[in-house]
């Protein structure tokens, strides 16, 4: 089961969406945005905190708190979800205007997909 999960850990590449979870039970949507051989270095979509996983274990602490958390699924996004995620995270890497982070229909569905799908496609 660890040389799975390894290897899975080990397909992930610049630009992957993924998730992790922490362990107050935060949920993580992650973009990949730098990939080397022992670290994964990913952007959290809806806040853009960038954390470091650990390539080989998926694990990561970030945060001034310590905050530990996990990759628990990288299953690929069906297009569609997909291109609304990417869209969400060039939408909170720039606007600041609370009027303008509202949500559109579609992103609320896609996070609401994201929620289930994620839960059911664990590593």
């Amino acid at each position: 089961m660890i040389a799975k999960r390894q290897t899975l850990l080990r397909n992930l590449a610049v630009g992957d969406i993924f998730h992790a979870e922490s362990a107050n039970g935060a949920s993580l949507i992650c973009l990949a945005i730098f990939v080397a051989d022992s670290v994964i270095e990913a952007r959290t979509v809806t806040t853009q905190i960038r954390i470091r996983f650990d390539r080989q274990t998926g694990k990561a602490v970030w945060g001034n708190d310590k905050v530990f958390c996990d990759i628990d699924s990288i299953a690929p996004l069906p297009p569609d979800i997909h291109s609304v995620i990417l869209g969400l995270d060039a939408k909170f890497s720039r606007e600041r205007d609370a009027e303008q982070l509202k949500l559109s229909e579609a992103e609320k569905r896609a996070l609401v997909f994201v929620d289930t799908y994620y839960a059911s496609n664990q590593i």
